[in-house]
C-alpha cells in the first residue's frame, strides 16, 4: 500500500499546477536576470526564489530553451558544481572566469560567489 502525503501537501501541490503555467516561466526568467555578473545561483535556488521550490527541473527546462536569452552560466547545480556536460561545461566554465568566478577544483568557491537572493527586489527586474 503506497503512503499517502499529508492533506496540506496534497492542497498545496493541487494549488501549484493551477497557477498560470506563463506567469511561472515569466517569473523564473526573471529571477535569472537578476543574478548579477560575478555571482552564481543553484536551480534550486532560482526555483525558491521565484515563488516554486519545488520546480528546480522547471528552471533546467526553462534555462534549455532559451539559448543566450538568459545569463544561463550563472546557474548551476547544488554545490557550485557545473551539471552541463562535454564543451558545454567547457563554455560554462570559461564564461564564470571572465566574469571573475573562481573555482575550488571542479566547483565554484560558493563562499565568494554565491548569490543571495532578496525576494522584495526581484520586482525592480525589468522583464524584455
Amino acid at each position: 500500500m503506497r503512503h499517502q502525503p499529508p492533506a496540506k501537501l496534497q492542497l498545496r501541490i493541487l494549488k501549484d499546477v493551477q497557477r498560470d503555467v506563463a506567469g511561472r516561466q515569466e517569473r523564473i526568467q526573471q529571477v535569472i536576470r537578476s543574478i548579477p555578473p560575478g555571482k552564481v545561483a543553484s536551480y534550486g535556488q532560482v526555483a525558491a526564489a521565484a515563488g516554486y521550490p519545488l520546480y528546480h527541473r522547471l528552471v533546467v527546462r526553462i534555462l534549455r530553451n532559451s539559448g543566450d536569452a538568459l545569463p544561463w552560466h550563472r546557474v548551476l547545480g547544488a554545490g557550485g558544481v557545473i551539471k552541463l556536460k562535454g564543451t558545454a561545461a567547457y563554455e560554462q566554465r570559461l564564461r564564470l572566469e571572465l566574469e571573475g568566478v573562481r573555482f575550488q577544483g571542479k566547483r565554484v568557491d560558493l563562499t565568494a560567489h554565491q548569490h543571495h537572493f532578496r525576494i522584495w527586489e526581484l520586482d525592480e527586474v525589468p522583464l524584455p
